[in-house]
């Protein structure tokens, strides 16, 4: 992620005050790098973690985020962006789909599992009112 969407991230997160990114008279560059990178470290400490809202908001950014509970090694959430997928044979989609057919592929979250698969991800109610959530390297 750059250093540009994390700030995004933080600050559409409530994590950090926008004035703390964007006031020219109250902070130069190296207090709102520190700013940042003290949102930075508190969002990475299990038990000083972010609601699902948070999570979702670093997600929208382009950023990772686990819930600090995992046992899974290197587990993470990531979001994929939509877009237009051509049809191609031999391709999973070409069982429903005819080749050449475009596809509009949604946006959507998944998950990086412990043995790097990856799949489709659905939260659940224990996921969307848990304050765990961290933001994932």
């Amino acid at each position: 992620m750059k250093f540009e969407q994390l700030t995004h991230a933080l600050v559409m997160s409530r994590v950090i005050r926008p004035e703390a990114v964007e006031d020219p008279e109250g902070f130069d560059d190296g207090a709102m790098l520190e700013n940042v990178r003290a949102a930075y470290r508190r969002l990475t400490t299990p038990s000083s973690g972010m609601t699902f809202g948070q999570a979702v908001e670093v997600l929208k950014a382009g950023g990772r985020v686990s819930r600090a509970g995992w046992n899974g090694k290197g587990m993470f959430l990531f979001l994929v962006p939509g877009s237009r997928i051509t049809v191609s044979e031999g391709r999973p989609l070409a069982a429903v789909f005819p080749v050449g057919a475009e596809v509009n592929y949604c946006p959507h979250i998944d998950m990086k599992t412990a043995d790097g698969s990856v799949v489709p991800w659905l939260a659940s109610q224990t996921d969307v009112l848990a304050e765990d959530w961290v933001v994932t390297l």
